[in-house]
Order: C-alpha cells, then structure tokens, then sequence
C-alpha cells in the first residue's frame, strides 16, 4: 500500500481540459502532493468537434442545427470514466477529488458509486447536484438568474445533445461576453489564450442525469466547498444553495466551505491561493 499524502486529482468543467489545472498542479507538487488532472469525457483529448465549426465557408445552419459527435456522452459514462480514473490513481487507496463546475456533477456520481474511492470530494465553484436532481435542473432556479452562461450557449441542447458555444465567432461582443462568463479576473492575454484552448460542445447528457445518493455513498465522503464569491458562471448565491441543501439532506457529515474572492476561473486567476488550500486538504 502507498505511503504519505493522499494524491490529488483535478477534473475541469465544461469545455475546459486538463490543461487549466497545469499552474495549480505545478504549484501542489512542488509543495510535496503528488497531483494530476484527468480530461472528462468528452472533454479534452476526448472531445470530438461538429464539422460545421471548422468548415469554410462557415454555415450559421449547422451551428446550431448539427448534433454534436459527444451527444451520446451522458452522466452514467462519466461517472464511470471517473471511477476508473480514481482506481487507477490512487493505487488502491482514496483519493482527494479537486470538481470545477459541472465537474462536480461528475464527481458527485463517481462518489455515491465508489465512496471508498475518494478520500474528499472538494468542490471549486461546482455543481453539487441534490438526489436525483439533475446539475441541469439548477439553471432555472432563482439563484442562477445572474448567470451568464446562458446567453454564450449557441445552439439548442435538446436538438444537438449538447451545450455550444462559438469559439470561432468574430463579434466582439459575444467573445466579451465568454470572457465575463469565465474569466473576468484574469489577464487579457491568458485569458485569450484559455479560450483558444476551450472545447465547443460540452455534452448535454452529463448536466441531465441524476444520482440517488445515499448515506453510506456520496453522504459518508467528506466534502469541502470552495466558495468562488465574484462567479458570473455559477453565482454565489447557487453555490450556497448546494451547501445548504447538502448539509440539509446529510447533516452528520456537514460541508467545509472556503470562499475566495474570485471569479469562476481561480487556477487562472490565484493559482497560487487556490494551490495552497487544496494542498492542505486530507
């Protein structure tokens, strides 16, 4: 059985990849925590682009009308993918989970399905869904009515089977609007650099499945939420609505909660505060 500090493992949000967590990641390591980042499914090198973003000349049709290549991604994949990830990292013992966004939703199923799995499910601005509610049922909940990633969704989910945004548009308006979403406290120029790095289709399978979770599944893993206090993705006010929720429904086993006063993008923005308090969790 491995010895020292349990390892980390980083799973992004929608559209990101492993590449956001490389200067939180640099940062726990040289700290002494072994750390890695995984790509979710349909993410990353597991991401597959719709024809009509790359082909010229551009069709405004099939932005919005050609299903995505990743609409058949759902949560139940994810969440496998996740615990397979788990297992083979952590080498038999549990594992510190670092969820950004709708990573959390993932790491949310993962958990309820293998809890013995993960050492503590830390949740960095993250969707941290209730029982068999799906992370896509928050979007209409009053406490998202500031959010604004809706107005960056390009097409319909419910006809492409996933959530799209336009990494190619050339309205400066509308990529504005992307960096106030993500990034609105990070530099002008890595954020530029983030968004070129950005998949277009995030898989609207995983925002729609739900998990049952139970008190000797998601409810025994000690949980921490990382409170991001400017988010204009995923407002303050959702994120503790999660943790009012969770600690409703599971009260022996109540959140941690740390805030930093960022916006939805911390491992841009600090990533050196942001390493500093994931590297201190157990």
């Amino acid at each position: 059985m491995p010895t020292g500090p349990a390892p980390l493992l980083f799973l992004h949000g929608s559209w990101h990849g492993t590449w956001c967590w490389s200067e939180v990641i640099a940062r726990v390591t040289a700290a002494g925590r072994p750390a890695v980042a995984v790509d979710m499914a349909g993410h990353g090198l597991r991401a597959r682009r719709a024809r009509c973003l790359s082909e010229r000349p551009f069709d405004p049709a099939g932005l919005t009308g050609e299903v995505s290549p990743v609409a058949d991604v759902d949560l139940d994949g994810a969440g496998a993918l996740l615990v397979d990830q788990l297992a083979r990292i952590g080498g038999g013992r549990p594992v510190t989970v670092v969820a950004h966004s709708m990573g959390g939703a993932v790491l949310t199923r993962a958990a309820q399905r293998a809890p013995e799995l993960v050492g503590r499910a830390v949740y960095l601005a993250a969707f941290m869904p209730g029982s068999d509610l799906a992370g896509g049922t928050y979007y209409g909940v009053p406490e998202n009515a500031d959010s604004l990633v809706g107005a960056v969704i390009r097409a319909d989910a419910a006809v492409i089977g996933a959530h799209r945004i336009d990494l190619a548009s050339a309205d400066a308006g509308y990529r504005r609007l992307l960096r106030d979403a993500f990034y609105t406290d990070v530099d002008q120029g890595l954020a530029d650099a983030a968004m070129g790095l950005l998949t277009p289709d995030a898989p609207a399978g995983i925002a729609r499945g739900t998990t049952r979770l139970t008190t000797d599944g998601w409810g025994s893993v000690p949980r921490t939420y990382v409170v991001c206090t400017r988010d204009r993705a995923l407002p303050p006010a959702l994120q503790r609505k999660f943790i009012a929720d969770a600690d409703a429904a599971f009260p022996e086993n109540p959140t941690s909660v740390v805030e930093l006063d960022a916006a939805h993008s911390p491992f841009l923005s600090m990533p050196e505060r942001l390493a500093d308090v994931v590297a201190g969790l157990r």
